[in-house]
């Protein structure tokens, strides 16, 4: 089946390059399909134009479109993450070449925003005693990459 709604990821002719380093990233990625310039394409004869490729199940469109167009904080790619190392892995990986940010949030090498997020976190902080949530929410704010750990101990109200 076809999915209905695909992310569409607009690069300055690294498309390729972008593709080959977040399929190294997620265990299960994989390209889909290239569509590759002709001789009445808008880049090199044979370069990539555009291509699909799937993260975790997710299909992405991604297009060598040049200069125009730059990627912003307004959106950002949302990693679920069941364990401290799966956090730690993605983070380190799709840090390499970018910058962090705060709150779990880093910018890849691409300028693409990522948010690298245990689900402990949603849970914790979806909780119905507004207390323990406040805990929770007061935590991640201090940090960087997000800490599992840290997180649970504001959760259950134990000294950090």
């Amino acid at each position: 089946m076809t999915q209905k709604i695909t992310t569409f990821l607009w690069f300055d002719n690294n498309a390729q390059e972008a593709i080959d380093f977040y399929t190294s990233i997620f265990d299960d990625a994989k390209i889909v399909d290239t569509v590759r310039n002709g001789k009445a394409g808008p880049g090199e004869d044979d370069a990539v134009l555009a291509a699909t490729f799937q993260l975790a199940g997710q299909q992405f469109m991604a297009l060598n479109g040049g200069p125009h167009f730059k990627f912003t904080e307004a959106i950002s790619l949302f990693v679920n993450c069941e364990t401290q190392a799966e956090v730690d892995r993605y983070w380190d990986q799709l840090l390499v070449g970018g910058e962090p940010s705060q709150c779990g949030w880093l910018k890849d090498k691409f300028g693409l925003s990522w948010q690298i997020v245990p689900t402990a976190l949603m849970k914790y902080m979806s909780d119905p005693d507004p207390v323990k949530a406040q805990r929770v929410m007061e935590a991640m704010m201090q940090m960087v990459k997000l800490d599992v750990d840290t997180l649970t101990k504001a959760y259950e109200n134990e000294p950090a």
